[in-house]
């Protein structure tokens, strides 16, 4: 009983925060969503930020592991993973009512940068830039430390531009310009002065 009442609050708060807002939603309105009690609440969450920071975990497990086997499924060679990101992104815009990422409006309404929630954002922002460039590595990039961040630049850029349009088209104009710049081919200068800084330990 008390897990499943955990899982109620979780998906409560989970549906809540995303339609309405994190601020907008108090801990009365997740309770009456639940139908947990107060006092099994505070039992499983020490505050609301506790639980904010719970239900954005879980929402990144589910959501790294939702791209992952979509992109699985596509069945694309490993080169063309990169720009499958993209049509997955589409995708996921299509079910999600174009209300965007979950973690950049939560960045949003956490304003303080060392707050939990904050960090939390932070730490699957950097988890999915992580993907990103093992989705580059296995496509033979070798300027895949610098592809990944373009990538992920690409990638909230279609988060927040399908919200303003209400639409996924923004995801298919990023895996445009995303499959532009792969097209792009590294200067093997750059993988000689890698090794360099490498060999003299980062000076020069």
């Amino acid at each position: 009983m008390a897990v499943q009442a955990r899982e109620r609050l979780l998906d409560a708060a989970e549906k809540l925060f995303y339609d309405q807002g994190i601020r907008a939603v108090g801990v009365e309105r997740i309770l009456t969503e639940s139908a947990v009690g107060r006092a099994s609440f505070y039992r499983h969450f020490t505050s609301k930020e506790a639980l904010v920071v719970e239900v954005l975990t879980r929402t990144d497990e589910r959501w790294r592991a939702w791209l992952r086997a979509t992109i699985e499924s596509y069945r694309v060679p490993a080169s063309e993973r990169p720009v499958a990101l993209f049509d997955a992104l589409g995708e996921w815009l299509d079910g999600a009512g174009y209300r965007g990422c979950a973690f950049i409006n939560a960045m949003i309404e956490a304003a303080d940068r060392d707050s939990p929630i904050h960090e939390v954002v932070v730490a699957h922002k950097n988890a999915v830039t992580d993907y990103v460039q093992q989705l580059l590595i296995a496509a033979g990039r070798d300027d895949h430390a610098t592809l990944a961040p373009e990538l992920m630049l690409l990638i909230e850029g279609a988060l927040v531009t399908s919200v303003r349009e209400g639409s996924s088209e923004p995801a298919t104009r990023a895996g445009r310009i995303a499959r532009t710049l792969l097209a792009r081919q590294p200067d093997p200068r750059d993988a000689v002065r890698r090794r360099l800084r490498v060999v003299t330990g980062g000076m020069g």
